[in-house]
């Protein structure tokens, strides 16, 4: 199931199976099946208590009220990404850490940047699971799966929140 809710980086389809989030997705969104967990995406249900808390927990964090989720999360990844994915989390809010620095945290080289790297791009439930904190190790604003400008309204709100 999923539904869709209005951000300021643009529209967020929110996606659900079962009692937990698998996915947000910016848009353009793909009418695809779910192309990480291979599971339709279901009927739309604007209802459905996981998606209206995910909702909740989004609008306050994009009005500054909120600096952390509290949701059950289950996205689809392999170990390694899952390993990622959890790192990220461990990323406070308003910091930033380099992908040697999260590779460093889970006990790899910098070397393992670039699988770093590959896994935080595809994180299937960004904002929540915080890919964005993530820069190249000059400072500088590298890749991200919905486009720089939304890395960058987001650090910045984060940034802001914080003077």
């Amino acid at each position: 199931m999923w539904t869709v809710i209005d951000s300021p980086i643009g529209a967020l389809r929110l996606v659900a199976h079962g009692d937990e989030l698998t996915a947000i997705q910016f848009e353009p969104f793909d009418e695809a099946p779910d192309p990480d967990g291979g599971q339709s995406l279901g009927e739309r249900v604007d209802t459905d208590p996981v998606l209206v808390e995910t909702a909740r927990q989004l609008a306050a964090y994009f009005a500054g009220e909120r600096t952390d989720f509290d949701l059950p999360l289950a996205p689809v990844g392999t170990a390694f990404q899952q390993r990622v994915w959890a790192e990220l989390r461990r990323i406070p809010w308003g910091e930033t850490a380099s992908y040697g620095e999260v590779a460093r945290r889970l006990g790899l080289t910098n070397a393992a940047s670039r699988a770093v790297g590959t896994a935080n791009g595809r994180n299937p439930i960004p904002v929540v699971v915080p890919c964005h904190r993530v820069i190249g190790a000059d400072g500088t604003l590298t890749g991200y799966a919905g486009g720089l400008d939304r890395k960058r309204v987001l650090l910045d709100l984060e940034s802001a929140a914080l003077f």
